[in-house]
């Protein structure tokens, strides 16, 4: 009986020997930088960012803490307002400093351009929203970035308070294979 399983073990240890060897190149860690800006609008008709919950008798805003946010932004390569669209910046804020000066972030980076379609990149982390630049995590990704981890840091590019329109700058450094 035992002289029966041999040959089944010898193939199952070939196939897997096989397998791992094909599947080096794609194993191998890569590490990628890249640029994208988030194109924030908080009012309008074309809004991609709104509070959807708060403080009951409290202003819902960014500074406000227990405020969330829902937020579905157009990401571009340039700052340029009509630069083509590569992908969408969807997620969640949420103010969670009592003192109103960080804010969790949850979003998915999807990507809808030809180089990386259908990829996404995950961000979470706290945001000091009131700092220059911000440093949260990239925990994880699909398609090309799959078992991707890095970080991305922001920083506001423009804001013109008069419109409610803002331009943040997402400089992401991910390791993925």
């Amino acid at each position: 009986m035992a002289l029966n399983f041999i040959p089944k073990l010898l193939f199952v240890l070939a196939f897997a020997a096989f397998s791992a060897g094909a599947r080096r190149s794609e194993l191998e860690l890569k590490e990628t930088h890249m640029s994208l800006f988030f194109h924030d609008i908080a009012a309008g008709p074309n809004f991609t960012l709104i509070p959807v919950a708060g403080i009951a008798g409290k202003l819902w805003t960014f500074a406000q803490f227990g405020t969330a946010f829902v937020t579905d932004d157009p990401l571009t390569e340039t700052p340029d307002r009509n630069a083509p669209i590569i992908g969408r910046g969807q997620g969640i804020y949420v103010t969670s400093g009592l003192d109103g000066r960080n804010t969790h972030v949850l979003i998915s980076i999807v990507f809808t351009n030809k180089k990386y379609n259908g990829s996404t990149l995950e961000i979470q982390g706290t945001s000091k929203q009131f700092e220059k630049v911000r440093e949260v995590s990239v925990v994880s990704g699909t398609g090309q970035f799959r078992f991707a981890r890095g970080y991305a840091t922001f920083e506001t590019y423009l804001l013109d308070p008069a419109t409610f329109y803002s331009v943040e700058r997402c400089n992401v450094t991910v390791q993925h294979y």
